[in-house]
This record gives C-alpha cells, sequence and structure tokens, in this order.
C-alpha cells in the first residue's frame, strides 16, 4: 500500500500542531523511503523538520506491516528529546543508552512492540548486543536512521570511529530496507564520503543553510577577565535564555561561578555532569528558569529549545563548521536570536591538545597489536601491558575495532589475524585538514564579510547567491557590540576567578600492575594557584611554566606569585600548619631552580623551615600508564640532601598532570621521615 501525504501531513500535526504542514522537501524525503524504499542522505538546517521525517517515514512504514525502525543518535540530550517528541505524537519509542543500563533487558525483550529504538553507536559493538539483538533487528528492521550523520565521516567536525561501524550495519540490511541519513553540517567531501558508505543510489536532499532568525557577532578583548565581565553585562541587555559556550570543563565552571557571583541564575554543564542532572539542567534552561547553561560542547546535538534567545561562546571552536553547528541551537523558532563569539589567544593551544588526542599515534596502535592474542584480554590488563592511559587505550582500540584488526568479545578484545597497517596518508591528510579548519576560524574571527554567508560556504551551500549578504551580522549592519566592561563588575569578576587556589584530584590507592600496593599513606590533600585551562588564572600560569625565568621578589608584597601563594595557604583549612617546606625538583635546571627559590621565599614568608630539594633525575620520566609511571619514579628522585626536621612538609612543585611525580615523591617523604606532606604546584593540568 502508497503512504499518502495526507496521511503523512495527519502525523505531522500530532508532532508539530494542528496548523503544521509538510514542506514539499520533507514530502520527498518521506516519499523516497516508504513507498521508494531508498537510500536517502538529507543535509538540511536546524529546524527544517528532519526528525519529523524520520518519526513519520518510521510509523508509516510500521503501519505498512514493516519492523521497528532503529535511530542512531550520538548524545542523551538528542535521545531523550526524541523519545519525548515521539510520544507527543503517538509513535512508541524507546532507547538504550548508557543512562538507563537496568532497562536494557526490558527494552530489547519488547522490541518487536515499538516503532523507534533509538541506541548510541557504542552499542553496535557491545558483545551482547552485536551478536544477540542486532541480527534480529537487522533482518526485520523497517528502517534505519543515521542521525548527526556527520559523524561517519573521518572529514567531519566531530568524526567518531564508533559510527564508522554504522556501514557494516548497513551492509547487513536487506536490499529493499531504506536508510535515512541525516545532517545540518557536512560539506561537499563529507557529503561525497557518507554517500559513499550508504552505497551505490543513494539520493541527497540538500537545502539552503541560512538562518535568519540570528544576528551574528564577534568581540574581540585580549584579557580573559575582562571577556568574562563582558558576558556578565550582557546578560542584562539580551532577551530571553540562551547557551554560553566554553572549550574546557574547567572553564565552564570557572565561568559559571563567576557570573553567579554577578547575581545570574547559571549553571554548569559538562560531559562530567552526571546523567540525572543534565536532565535537570536542560529542562531548566527549556522552562527558563536559568539565564544560561554554561556548557561544553556536551550540550549540543539534539538540544531542543525552540525559543533559545542567545548563544556566546567563551572561546572559539576550532572549526566554523563545528561552529555553525553549535549556534544553530539558537533562535529555532524565534524572529531573533544573538550570537556572540568572544575569541581568545589561549584558544589555539587549547585546539592543539584535542588535535593531539583524537588520532591514534602509530607507536600506540602497536603496542596495542602487541599485546593482544586470540585469548580476550580486559581494557584494565592492557593497562598493565602496555605504557598507555586507559583513554589513549580506548581511542586506539575503537579504530583497530573499525578496521577489522581487532575485536571486543565478552571478557575483553582479541586480534582478528587480519592483516592491518598504519594509514600514514589519511592520518596525515586529516591532520592537514583540521590545520585549515583552524585557520579558517581564525580568519571568521578578523573576516569583514558577511558572517552568516562566510559559514554557509565552509559548508558549500549550494543556494549562496553572487554578492550575497545576510543583512543582520555585525558586519553587514555596522552595528559592533561595544567592548566596555564597568570597571566594578571586571573587579568582582577578577576576584571570582582568581580565588586562592583550586585542589588537586587526590590520589588513593597505588595503581594496579605498580611495584606500590595498597593505599597511599601520609599524602594529604593539596592545591595549585590554578588549573591551565582556567579562564582568567590559566594563561598567566602557562607563560610562567613555559618561561621558567621566574624568580620570588624581596618584598613578597610586590610579587604577584608569591602574594598568591601566601593567599593559597592562608585559606587552607589544614589539620595543622606545615613546618617545612620542601622543593620538588625537575630534569629541567632552570625550572628546578624557579621552584626551588619559591620554595625558600615561601618558607621565609610563612615562618617554616626550608628543608631543600627533591633532586630529579636527568631526563624526565616518559611514561603516561599509571602502573608504568609509578614504577618508573621510583628510581627518578633522590631524597639524600633532604632536612626534614617538623612536619607536617609542604611540598612545593610547577604543575601536576597525572599527579603521580608529586605523590610518589609525597608518599616517600612521608614514609623516610614520619611526617604528613600537603603538595601545593604553581598549575594542574586537570
Amino acid at each position: 500500500m502508497t503512504a499518502t501525504r495526507e496521511q503523512a501531513d495527519e502525523l505531522l500535526k500530532g508532532i508539530a500542531g494542528p496548523l503544521a504542514s509538510l514542506r514539499d522537501d520533507q514530502w520527498t524525503a518521506i516519499d523516497s523511503l516508504v513507498n521508494q524504499r531508498k537510500r536517502m542522505l538529507v543535509v538540511q538546517r536546524t529546524g527544517w523538520g528532519k526528525s519529523a521525517v524520520y518519526f513519520i517515514a518510521a510509523k508509516l512504514l510500521r503501519e505498512a506491516g514493516e519492523g521497528p525502525s532503529i535511530i542512531v543518535s550520538p548524545l542523551l540530550a538528542l535521545m531523550r528529546n526524541q523519545v519525548e517528541a515521539a510520544a507527543r505524537a503517538g509513535i512508541r519509542a524507546a532507547t538504550i543508552n548508557s543512562a538507563n543500563m537496568t532497562q536494557w533487558e526490558e527494552i530489547q525483550a519488547g522490541v518487536d512492540d515499538l516503532d523507534l529504538l533509538l541506541i548510541s553507536p557504542e552499542r553496535l559493538n557491545a558483545p551482547g548486543f552485536r551478536e544477540e539483538v542486532l541480527p534480529q533487528l537487522a533482518r526485520s528492521v523497517g528502517m534505519l536512521v543515521v542521525d548527526e550523520a556527520h559523524c561517519i565521516s573521518d572529514w567531519g567536525h566531530d568524526f567518531r570511529p564508533d559510527y564508522r561501524r554504522i556501514a557494516l550495519l548497513i551492509s547487513d540490511l536487506p536490499a529493499n530496507t531504506p536508510v535515512l541519513a541525516t545532517t545540518a553540517t557536512a560539506n561537499d567531501r563529507v557529503v561525497a564520503d557518507v554517500v559513499a558508505q550508504l552505497g551505490e543510489g543513494t539520493g541527497v536532499l540538500r537545502g539552503g543553510l541560512d538562518r535568519e532568525s540570528l544576528s551574528l557577532n564577534v568581540v574581540r578583548l585580549s584579557d580573559p577577565t575582562q571577556r568574562a565581565a563582558w558576558i556578565a553585562q550582557y546578560l542584562a541587555q539580551v532577551e530571553g535564555s540562551g547557551i554560553i559556550y566554553c572549550l574546557t570543563v574547567a572553564a565552564a565552571h570557572d565561568l559559571a561561578e563567576a557570573l553567579e557571583t554577578a547575581g545570574w541564575n547559571v549553571a554548569a554543564y559538562t560531559g562530567r555532569t552526571e546523567a540525572e542532572e543534565r536532565e535537570r539542567l536542560e529542562q531548566a534552561l527549556i522552562n527558563n528558569e536559568l539565564k544560561a547553561l554554561v556548557a561544553t560542547s556536551a550540550l549540543g546535538m539534539g538540544f531542543d529549545k525552540p525559543d533559545l534567545g542567545f548563544v556566546v561562546h567563551l572561546g572559539a571552536p576550532s572549526s566554523p563548521v563545528s561552529y555553525y553547528q553549535q549556534i544553530g541551537r539558537a533562535g529555532r523558532a524565534t524572529d531573533h536570536a544573538e550570537v556572540v563569539l568572544l575569541p581568545g589567544p589561549e584558544d589555539q593551544r587549547v585546539w592543539e591538545y584535542f588535535a593531539s588526542v583524537s588520532m591514534p599515534e602509530e607507536p600506540v596502535v602497536k603496542q596495542l597489536l602487541g599485546a593482544l592474542g586470540e585469548e580476550p584480554v580486559s581494557t584494565p590488563k592492557l593497562e598493565n601491558a602496555v605504557d598507555l592511559s586507559r583513554s589513549r587505550i580506548d581511542q586506539a582500540l575503537k579504530v583497530l575495532d573499525v578496521d577489522g584488526a581487532v575485536r571486543r568479545v565478552k571478557g575483553g578484545w582479541v586480534v582478528t589475524g587480519e592483516p592491518w597497517a598504519y594509514d600514514h596518508k589519511r592520518y596525515d591528510g586529516l591532520a592537514d585538514a583540521r590545520g585549515r579548519e583552524q585557520n579558517l576560524m581564525l580568519a571568521y574571527e578578523t573576516t569583514d564579510a558577511c558572517r552568516m554567508v562566510f559559514l554557509r560556504s565552509e559548508l558549500d551551500d549550494p543556494t549562496i547567491g553572487q554578492g550575497e549578504r545576510c543583512g543582520r551580522c555585525d558586519n553587514c549592519t555596522g552595528n559592533h557590540l561595544p567592548t566596555d566592561v564597568d570597571p566594578a563588575l571586571a573587579e568582582r569578576i577578577d576576584a571570582r576567578l582568581k580565588a586562592p587556589g583550586v585542589p588537586l584530584s587526590q590520589r588513593k590507592m597505588w595503581p594496579t600492575g605498580s611495584a606500590r600496593r595498597g593505599k597511599i599513606k601520609g599524602v594529604q590533600a593539596g592545591k595549585a594557584l590554578g588549573r591551565l585551562n582556567d579562564v582568567a588564572r590559566g594563561p598567566a600560569l602557562a607563560q610562567l611554566l613555559r618561561d621558567n625565568a621566574y624568580r620570588p621578589a624581596t618584598n613578597w608584597r610586590d610579587d604577584q606569585w608569591l602574594t598568591r601563594f601566601v593567599a593559597v595557604l592562608a585559606d587552607w583549612d589544614w589539620d595543622t600548619r606545615p613546618a617545612t617546606v620542601i622543593a620538588l625538583g625537575s630534569a629541567d635546571p632552570a625550572r628546578a631552580e624557579m621552584v626551588a627559590s619559591t620554595a625558600e621565599a615561601l618558607a621565609r614568608v610563612g615562618q617554616m623551615s626550608y628543608g631543600g630539594a627533591v633532586r630529579a633525575g636527568e631526563t624526565e620520566v616518559q611514561a603516561r600508564n599509571s602502573a608504568f609511571r609509578v614504577n618508573a619514579l621510583d628510581r627518578y628522585f633522590d631524597y639524600s640532601g633532604l632536612d626534614v626536621g617538623e612536619g607536617p612538609v609542604l611540598l612545593l612543585a610547577g604543575e601536576v598532570d597525572s599527579g603521580w611525580s608529586v605523590t610518589v615523591a609525597a608518599a616517600d617523604i612521608a614514609e623516610r621521615f614520619g611526617v604528613e606532606v600537603l603538595p601545593l604546584t604553581f598549575a594542574s593540568r586537570a
């Protein structure tokens, strides 16, 4: 039986209200899927109604006697919103994701009663799901939907290795099974890549990407405190509620606290926010109970608040395409929404870090392959066998799995025996592409051209006219947002952002696989002046640790770093005041001298004894895996020159990353001298 446009329109009214009607291109997509059983890639702007297309197509296929449709969806926020929207339209939907593990068996048992099953791409490779549930679904699936399909492509701005498994799933589907891939952010290269993975005969429905409701602006302020204060001031002028994006978790928390100091009802939302708390915060923003969520990219694809009034970025994303995707949250059902970018010189350092961990290194991959065999090896055991961190192991295994070199089974990972070689050409090409994207983002910040047309051009929008301008951005109107900041407000924000110290993450147990066993004794919770990715403190700390040229002033009140250390010590709620200060040495002589001279100065200012410096080896320990690093540090430090009379001891270090260097040294001092040790550092990378 052929589905009609009238049937589709009736279903749309259940989703979007009694006055809603399908646009021609929406019906074209639905007709292609339901009546022609085609494979389709739909590239349309945010707010076009992509979810309505697959909701309606899934329901029509179900009414025609087909099985439930599978939607592969990348984020929890996206899944929650889609399940709720489907329920409002009378469409039976459920989701299998990391937040509802206790319901998996029940959902899987009742899958035949559903119209839609939403799953995360990671579930496609879970052994139980892949071997027991997926074959059954593949035989009876009504339609496969790949939401945010740019994630399939290596060249996409948000590539995810798990998404590449979808091509394998597609190859197992019956020939006439309709497949729909949707995205708002795909340039020509990504479109070609996705079409190739969907298969021969895939149709492409591509529309214009202009967002008529958005007014794009860039505000350039060199000082991070000024940028934070500008946002606090801006919130008083902009209507509605919105999202303020930050590049790092630390920056999101810092800015949220600073805005609260200025009287704003905001909250931080990051990848570390618990699932239930995320849901609560999303609903609070939807209900306008918050002025803004201060978020990382964890709040992105799929969050649906049609009347979102603004999107602000404190720090620029690394590509115009990802920027377009994030600002697309705003103005979906309003005539006007404001978009503001406040870039900073530290942005590029953050981009470089994320780029460095996004692609596997050849030695990393070879180490892993050498540690695997035909018997399953769990990730914790791999962590003990190779000198790699857990995150690097997980990332490399995903890539190897998709390439067919390893396979996840019950009990861990095994090698498949398939030949595999590191694809230098592919990864070099990706690195070059990322570099070009970063340069384009820098160009966006300074361009005097139309900002919306700039972004649409980077997405290869086929509908851009000759000489077209949006007429809404700061460059088109000539109305650039003022950069003046109220000095009193800036002072309050600065005081909050530079409040004394941040806690160091405390190690409680020695890592499995190291020569040391059990609880770590004698090491108390420590502090740092700040994190390297802090909004206000980070840039100056990063510069200080790059130069290693700082030496304390004679009068501590004239020295910004000593005054900050004194403030941290004064604010420290310790059980017993430290009596001795010790410096933790470094393989870098300049760093060692900087830390030792600061430790001496702190001892003098705080009327404590200076117990000397722990001498470090000539070559820095390179091990990244926890057990390997602890074992290497056993032979790295020399404590023979220390003079420890009384405790507790304040152990001063330059910076903390994994925390193992300062933990090993502190534990050794505690054991040798029978004292408690409190770590203190210039900066933390965590």
